[in-house]
């Protein structure tokens, strides 16, 4: 990816967070997921008082996209609300997993700085995916 793709899914990640649903945690988080066409769908946390039925941003985000018929997904962007740069939880990299061991993962900071990993580098050797394919 060119860093003006980059800049413009964090930018669309850091949009998304404002909608976020974190009335306990406080932690707010913004994700962009980018298809290979150019698409981009973005999502957010949502928390509930059962804290089972909560979901994050990333897994809004692909399943938004999964939800049009896209699961080619290039690279995801998540934007937390701290000066901690956010990576996926292991749930959301496995589910991520799924579609493509090979996306960007782009975490990032409130701020927007940012570190880019593949998703296998985050969760090597995940469970299914293209490899049950």
């Amino acid at each position: 990816m060119i860093k003006n793709d980059v800049k413009k899914l964090i930018n669309a990640a850091a949009a998304a967070r404002a909608s976020a649903y974190a009335p306990y945690s406080k932690f707010r988080v913004g994700a962009a997921a980018l298809c290979s066409d150019g698409s981009v769908y973005t999502g957010c946390n949502i928390e509930n008082a059962s804290y089972p039925c909560g979901i994050c941003a990333e897994r809004v985000a692909v399943s938004k996209a999964v939800s049009d018929g896209r699961t080619d997904i290039a690279a995801v962007a998540v934007v937390g609300s701290s000066s901690e740069k956010c990576t996926p939880c292991g749930l959301c990299r496995q589910f991520m997993y799924e579609f493509s061991p090979d996306m960007l993962v782009i975490s990032c900071d409130k701020d927007g700085n940012s570190d880019e990993h593949t998703l296998y580098e985050l969760l090597p050797h995940g469970f299914g995916g293209k490899s049950l394919k």
